[in-house]
């Protein structure tokens, strides 16, 4: 509710005479209808503006399988349940997505926490709100066959996509074993590429995802000699925005973040038919599906605890990505260090939300 000020002047000139009383009736009437009149406008504002619809949301999405089992709640009327309007606006990468939030193009994106810290500078800060998923298996390096172990990898040459999400997953796997960075040629590829070099012996290995992880090593009778199942992985997937539209549209996001939760529930309880109907829209088998997705931790409430709490994992996984960046300065990216990890809306979602 707005109330226009009045300044003294104005009351000054709205001080009328007060009128004489007529036809026997006092003036406290008067003073009680007025009353009656305010409080019917007062409550009538209330009711409006607690009646008015949210505003719509564009979301930014690249396909993996640990983003797209939110169409679920598209699909299932999560959304509609929650008052909310969602456009998912489809990316190739989640650089251009962090862009687009950046810009103000987008109001929000899924991406992970690697690309969140080397989007580009700009006069809006990146707000990371929510965590997704932890990659616990979907993601790996996969090798020649004479390749069975990741120190093999010294001096070899490695297809990955370098300041990508790749290029931090052969990272962390090499600081798991010892092994320097300089110590692995990396051959600057994308994720098929580097399958198709693979597969015609141009390079040595390939860091890739699933499904594309395990058929590349089943063409080429390869070796799987890493995943990130072996660590607490950086591979952090998470829900981002910009400190302007965190302001601007608080109840909108805090009602997606539910929606969010209601769909790891339905994926706890029902997964079946979560991972059918999402496979539907995506055009592939649910049996494939549910396949990649048990690669992920889900980003549960359980989790969303664990990653914002103080010093939480989300604190730590930040310092320890911008280490990897300065290992590796062969990505040339610009690493953010003012990246803001701000758990008041998931927490307040985490409070309210019920099964």
């Amino acid at each position: 509710m707005r109330y226009l000020p009045f300044t003294n002047s104005d009351r000054a000139d709205r001080q009328l005479p007060a009128p004489k009383p007529k036809l026997g009736i006092k003036p406290t009437f008067f003073s009680l209808c007025a009353i009656a009149l305010t409080l019917t406008f007062v409550l009538n504002a209330c009711t409006f503006g607690h009646n008015q619809s949210l505003k719509p949301l564009r979301v930014g999405i690249t396909s993996w399988v640990g983003f797209d089992v939110v169409l679920y709640a598209q699909a299932s009327e999560l959304f509609k349940q929650r008052g909310l309007k969602v456009e998912f606006v489809r990316f190739d990468n989640q650089q251009d997505s962090s862009r687009a939030v950046m810009s103000d193009r987008l109001d929000a994106a899924f991406i992970s926490v690697w690309d969140v810290m080397q989007v580009d500078a700009d006069n809006r800060q990146p707000v990371v709100l929510m965590t997704t998923n932890i990659s616990a298996g979907s993601d790996g390096i996969v090798a020649k066959p004479e390749i069975n172990s990741l120190e093999n990898l010294r001096g070899k040459r490695v297809g990955a996509k370098l300041g990508t999400v790749n290029h931090l997953i052969l990272l962390e796997a090499l600081k798991a074993h010892q092994i320097k960075p300089a110590d692995v040629q990396i051959l600057d590829y994308s994720n098929e590429v580097a399958a198709q070099k693979l597969s015609s012996e141009d390079i040595d290995a390939a860091i890739l995802w699933q499904p594309l992880l395990g058929e590349t090593a089943k063409t080429i009778n390869g070796n799987v000699i890493y995943t990130t199942k072996q660590v607490d992985s950086l591979v952090i997937d998470i829900f981002m925005s910009n400190d302007r539209t965190v302001k601007a549209k608080q109840a909108e996001l805090t009602q997606f973040i539910l929606a969010w939760f209601d769909v790891m529930h339905a994926v706890e309880t029902k997964p079946n038919q979560v991972f059918e109907v999402v496979a539907k829209k995506l055009g592939q088998s649910s049996a494939s599906f549910a396949s990649d997705y048990a690669g992920l931790k889900k980003g549960d409430i359980a989790m969303n605890q664990r990653m914002f709490q103080t010093n939480g994992r989300l604190s730590s996984a930040k310092t320890q990505i911008i280490q990897l960046l300065k290992a590796d300065p062969r990505h040339g990216r610009v690493i953010r260090q003012d990246v803001k990890i701000d758990g008041s809306l998931v927490s307040k979602a985490m409070e309210v939300w019920k099964p």
